[in-house]
């Protein structure tokens, strides 16, 4: 069973068109640094899993189009780079912390799936994106609220 995910990215950090550019529209979701975010990446991610691809942190948030998995978790090499952002001292190649999956680009929306429209959508109100004080930049969507978002 194909499962669906919602993953958040800020697009002038990293953006749907960006990973349309990309070679082979495919990169490794790196710098995650949140426990839940890398369990659901590590433990429950899937090759082939659907991912709606969410601008965040700017001034129209939206979903802006659709992904895939395309490889499954293995660790984060940016945790073991000094001159990284993401860099963790306490992670080694032997015992690493943090781990990722890469992401294939399948479409961009025409038109930005905004979140004002999404909280007023019957059906999401359940969506953990929309749940107040939620700042996971992963979340898992439901196969109802995954048919709904494609139906918009």
């Amino acid at each position: 069973m194909t499962n669906n995910w919602l993953m958040k990215s800020e697009p002038d950090c990293f953006s749907i068109d960006d990973l349309m550019h990309r070679p082979n529209q495919a990169e490794a979701w790196d710098g995650v640094r949140n426990y839940q975010a890398r369990n659901m990446m590590r433990d429950q991610m899937r090759l082939g899993d659907r991912v709606f691809f969410y601008h965040s942190n700017c001034k129209v948030p939206g979903i802006a189009g659709m992904a895939e998995v395309s490889n499954t978790s293995f660790p984060d090499p940016t945790q073991f780079d000094p001159d990284s952002q993401y860099f963790d001292p306490k992670a080694t190649p032997a015992k690493p912390i943090w781990y990722l999956v890469e992401v294939r680009f399948i479409k961009k929306f025409t038109t930005l799936l905004r979140l004002e429209q999404l909280r007023h959508t019957p059906g999401l109100e359940a969506m953990l994106l929309l749940r107040k004080g939620s700042r996971l930049s992963i979340t898992p969507v439901t196969p109802e609220q995954a048919d709904i978002i494609l139906s918009m």
